[in-house]
């Protein structure tokens, strides 16, 4: 996958990781882009077109890929934390259907290509020798910034205690002070981490990657869906006698239990909405999820779509998901406005999406963002009844530590 990000073949590309499978989707054969207010398409045959849209951003972009003059497709892409926001701005999304796919599973690869002289070229590619390999990593300082998240997290806290509501996550910018090389920065963090999903990404000049430690959304065909909350944190990978301490106790402490148990109440409830009466249930409830630096507890939440619903229904539903905004949403999203700075593709979801309704899609967390020459990472903490401003300092520093070692410098 780093090898045909980099080979400089495509000037966009999406790089997405789903379990025992890789697929890298080059090149543009069509797009939709949505801004606030504005959505552009462009087809293959078809005049670019750029019209206002209003309602939910999901329905915007349901329309617009029915619209697709293909007879069948795949899109991948991002779509931003605002797109949950009552009065957003900026970019929300940003999806293609690739010119060039490439799908490896089982250690075998499948190009499909638009165009047989570049299916060649990427065959060539992936034949060739192994390139040079990724450069040495320059670890990011993560223990910055105590000054400025501490008093937005008492803050937090006392909203929960005036009645505002149970839950919101409050995170951090982190700037790294040097350019960045995002490919190497991904061999080198998915060497380091165990996720849910994985992800490198450059559409438009914005670039990105990250190892997602939970599925947002994942809707196969048939109308099965599946999300997997994850809440309850504690550090991981300081050894085994150290490692099991800290994994008593997140499974003891009523404060991380709570963060679990309600987020899991909340997916429970948002999927009820959207699938048929009675098929929505909990499978490995509280089970430990070991993801890179961090260990959490999680479950998976799973049902089936009522007739007439669709995935975008099932992501309109889950997004943002509720372990990266908060108890009740619409409250915790207008308090992150007001505590956090934008957003953009933090706490957002990059997706893979299929003509045959089938869509899956990775809660954007433990991931490096780059764009106009500056990268910056990003994490943060569940705020409850009984957090403490240093200890959700700390597990922003552990969350952050993830990805923070495995930067890669550019030559």
């Amino acid at each position: 996958m780093a090898r045909l990000a980099g080979s400089g073949l495509f000037d966009d590309y999406v790089v997405y990781e789903r379990p025992d499978s890789y697929t890298f989707a080059g090149g543009t054969l069509g797009e939709v882009v949505l801004d606030a207010g504005t959505v552009r398409t462009r087809w293959p045959g078809v005049p670019a077109g750029s019209r206002p849209w209003s309602g939910h951003p999901a329905d915007a972009l349901r329309e617009a890929f029915a619209a697709a003059p293909l007879p069948a497709w795949n899109a991948y892409g991002w779509i931003a934390f605002e797109f949950a926001a009552s009065r957003p701005s900026g970019r929300l999304a940003h999806l293609v259907v690739p010119r060039a796919e490439v799908r490896v599973e089982g250690g075998r690869a499948r190009v499909t290509a638009s165009d047989p002289a570049e299916a060649e070229q990427i065959a060539k590619l992936l034949a060739g020798a192994e390139g040079p390999p990724p450069g040495a990593p320059s670890p990011v300082d993560v223990r910055v910034g105590a000054g400025a998240y501490k008093p937005r997290v008492a803050e937090a806290v006392a909203d929960i205690e005036a009645g505002r509501y149970q839950k919101v996550i409050v995170s951090r910018r982190l700037d790294v002070p040097f350019p960045v090389d995002v490919v190497s920065t991904y061999v080198r963090g998915r060497g380091a981490n165990t996720p849910a999903r994985s992800f490198l990404l450059d559409l438009g000049g914005f670039q990105a990657t990250g190892f997602s430690p939970e599925v947002l959304a994942s809707v196969d065909a048939a109308g099965r869906v599946m999300t997997q909350p994850l809440a309850g944190t504690r550090a991981f990978g300081a050894g085994h006698d150290a490692d099991e301490r800290t994994r008593r106790e997140l499974e003891t402490d009523p404060k991380e239990i709570f963060e679990h148990a309600v987020s899991v109440r909340t997916s429970q409830d948002e999927l009820s909405r959207v699938c048929e009466p009675g098929s929505v249930h909990v499978t490995g409830f509280m089970t430990v999820k070991e993801r890179g630096s961090v260990q959490h507890l999680g479950s998976s939440v799973s049902g089936t779509l009522a007739p007439g619903r669709s995935a975008w229904d099932a992501l309109t539903a889950l997004f943002p998901g509720v372990t990266a905004s908060g108890i009740p949403k619409p409250e915790a999203i207008e308090a992150i406005t007001r505590l956090d700075e934008p957003r953009g593709l933090y706490a957002g979801a990059v997706l893979a999406l299929s003509h045959d309704g089938a869509l899956d899609s990775a809660l954007v967390l433990r991931a490096l963002y780059n764009e106009d020459g500056r990268a910056w990472l990003r994490a943060g903490a569940g705020i409850v009844l009984g957090s403490t401003p240093d200890r959700e300092y700390e597990e922003t520093c552990e969350k952050l530590s993830s990805i923070a070692p495995h930067v890669v410098p550019l030559p």
